[in-house]
């Protein structure tokens, strides 16, 4: 087929629109781990030092474990997996720690890392979502490394909440709809 002068623009605009659509999903991705991380820093806050610890049976995870775990996931997956950082998780160690490692520790070690990752996000090209790349063994895109995470993170993240909310006897009061007059139409 000969390009003329319109398929050339309406590639381009394609191509404006797909760059367009990669930034509004990594923005949202960003958006996400953004929200859930200080909800996860004052659960911290809200268990004492041995509730973080705290562990219901052997075959579950503290909010401890949870955190070092989520860490190591978005190291891996997006610091390492997509911005090329070396890859230095030791995954067995995330969930064998048995603390008492300090809440501010915690917080601190998620709070960095959460900030490289958007960092990454920010920076990553949009090419690269389409892209193939092998992390933790598995080949994936990087449409599917950033999903992979942001869902894990959030998986996490509820589980932490429900352990503060279970140790505490309390709402967190976390969701917080505006009244029907003010909500937002996505549509």
């Amino acid at each position: 087929m000969i390009k003329t002068r319109r398929n050339s623009k309406s590639t381009a605009r394609g191509r404006a629109g797909n760059a367009r659509v990669a930034r509004l999903y990594l923005s949202t991705a960003q958006e996400t781990f953004q929200r859930y991380l200080p909800r996860i820093v004052r659960c911290l806050g809200e268990l004492t030092e041995d509730q973080i610890w705290w562990r219901p049976n052997a075959a579950s995870n503290s909010a401890g474990n949870l955190v070092l775990h989520l860490c190591g996931n978005i190291r891996q997956w997006i610091i390492s997996g997509l911005g090329g950082a070396p890859d230095v998780r030791r995954r067995d160690a995330e969930f064998a720690e048995r603390g008492p490692l300090a809440r501010r520790i915690l917080a601190l070690r998620l709070k960095e890392t959460v900030n490289e990752a958007v960092h990454v996000l920010r920076r990553l090209p949009p090419e690269t979502l389409l892209q193939v790349h092998t992390i933790q063994g598995f080949r994936v895109t990087g449409l599917y490394a950033v999903f992979n995470v942001t869902e894990h993170f959030s998986h996490h993240a509820g589980q932490i909440f429900y352990i503060a909310k279970m140790k505490g006897a309390r709402n967190l009061h976390f969701t917080k709809l505006p009244p029907a007059s003010k909500r937002v139409d996505y549509m």
